[in-house]
Formats: C-alpha cells, structure tokens, sequence
C-alpha cells in the first residue's frame, strides 16, 4: 500500500526534518553544554536536594489530589448528559491555555490573604495559602487538573459504553458499575493521564512564583530554582535543567506504550 502512494513529497519532508530539528538541537545543545566535572556537586547541593524534595513531594501530593477530584470530574463528563456539559468541559481546559502568571495572579485573587476565600479561610482558620508549601500544591493541582480531566475523559469516551448497559441490567448501581467496570476498562487512560499530570506538576513555574514567591527550602521548586540560579550560574542551571530534562524522558519511558505503539 505504502509503496503504491509512492515516495513522501519533498515539500512535506524538508519542513518535517526542521520541525525535528528545531525540536532536538536545543535540547543536544543544553546537554552538550553542561559541565559534567561539576554535575555531581550541582545536583547534590543543600539547595538543590531541598528544591527537588519540595518539587516531588508537592507534584506527587498534587496529582492524588488531582486525581482523586478530577477522576469524578472526567467520568461526569464523558458518562452522564446533562445542559451545560460543553460549557464546563471549556471551563476545565482553560488553565491549559491561561498564561501561568495570570494563573498565580488569579489564585491570588481567589486564595490570598484578601482573597475570595483566602480571606474568610484565614479569618477561621489563621492559614494562608501563599507562601507556603500547600500553596505550592495548589498551584500545581490548578495547573495539572485540566492535563488529567483531559486524559481520563479520553480513555473513559473510549471505553465501550454498553459494558456500563450491561452491569446496569445485571442490577449494578452506578457506583458499583464505576468502580467495578468503567475505571478498570479506562485504567491505562487513567494511568497515563496521572504521569502526564505529575510531569507537568513538576515542571511548573510561573504559577508557582507568582502565588507563592521563591522561599529555599519551602516553596523553592526546581523550576524556580533554575530560573534564579541562571542569573548567577550558568553551568549550575545547565545541571539542575539536565536533571529534569532526564526526568521528562523518563516520563516519556513510563509511556513508551501510550507515545509509541504501533498504530
């Protein structure tokens, strides 16, 4: 079949090979330039552990929230009809687009000291989000959220419906239809979904300094602490951003099934 269509149009392939390289250069270039005598002292830095400590926990305290809120939310959406489900589902999808800094300044808004509800919640309760490290989670359960909705919603669309007909007329609720049917159909969905949330949880950044500063050993990410160490060591930040790239293959490993199954 291939060969009756004939060989791929030069017009098509030249733009094809720039995308790729466009794509590859800066990421060879940014290995070729790190300082592989200095790596191991970079990355076994006090501020360097402390930030990958923060960077994982709260990414990895995110996404269970982020699964145990989003995973009704997906199953709502691509389950039951009800009026304004195209409405919410865009409303979801919005922090997908929504510029990061305008996403910490709209958490501000919502959950600062004078905030919506950070105002009434300190009034009760004497705590803040920003500035600590649950106001980093909450960045990163803001920013992550849609990338697993999306996901799940996906996985469930495509889980055959008429298993759910059949437990409904074998007498199954639809709880017991959900957790017994519907998520062990959509679960390798699910589990990517999950992974690429966590990857973006912890590759974030403009959300997370803009609610919640830069403050080593609290809420001083990765991210963040590549951004200011750049400012005063390159090859440090060379070390630290080689770190995350490894980290992101590594997600890309976990879903060598999901990115690179045959079709």
């Amino acid at each position: 079949m291939r060969d009756r269509l004939g060989r791929p149009p030069a017009l098509l392939v030249l733009p094809a090979v720039l995308a790729t390289l466009l794509l590859l250069v800066p990421l060879v270039a940014m290995v070729a330039s790190t300082s592989w005598q200095d790596l191991p002292g970079h990355l076994t830095s006090r501020t360097a552990l402390d930030a990958l400590r923060i960077s994982l926990v709260t990414s990895t305290v995110a996404i269970a929230a982020c699964l145990l809120l989003g995973l009704p939310l997906a199953w709502l959406l691509a389950r039951v009809d009800f009026r304004g489900r195209g409405a919410l589902r865009a409303l979801v999808t919005v922090p997908l687009v929504l510029p990061p800094v305008v996403a910490g300044v709209a958490l501000r808004s919502a959950f600062g000291r004078t905030g919506l509800v950070g105002e009434p919640l300190l009034a009760w309760t004497g705590f803040a989000f920003p500035f600590t490290t649950w106001g980093v989670v909450l960045a990163h359960v803001f920013v992550s959220m849609p990338f697993v909705v999306i996901a799940i919603e996906g996985a469930l669309r495509s889980a055959d419906p008429r298993y759910d007909a059949a437990a409904a007329t074998l007498g199954a609720t639809r709880w017991t239809t959900f957790r017994r049917v519907t998520v062990p159909l959509a679960l390798p969905g699910v589990v990517a979904g999950t992974v690429l949330g966590w990857a973006r949880s912890l590759g974030e950044f403009g959300a997370t300094i803009t609610f919640n500063g830069n403050y080593p050993g609290t809420t001083q990410t990765m991210p963040t602490l590549i951004y200011v160490t750049r400012q005063s060591d390159q090859d440090a930040a060379l070390s630290l951003s080689l770190l995350m790239l490894l980290v992101s293959i590594g997600v890309l490993i976990a879903l060598r099934d999901h990115w690179l199954g045959t079709p």
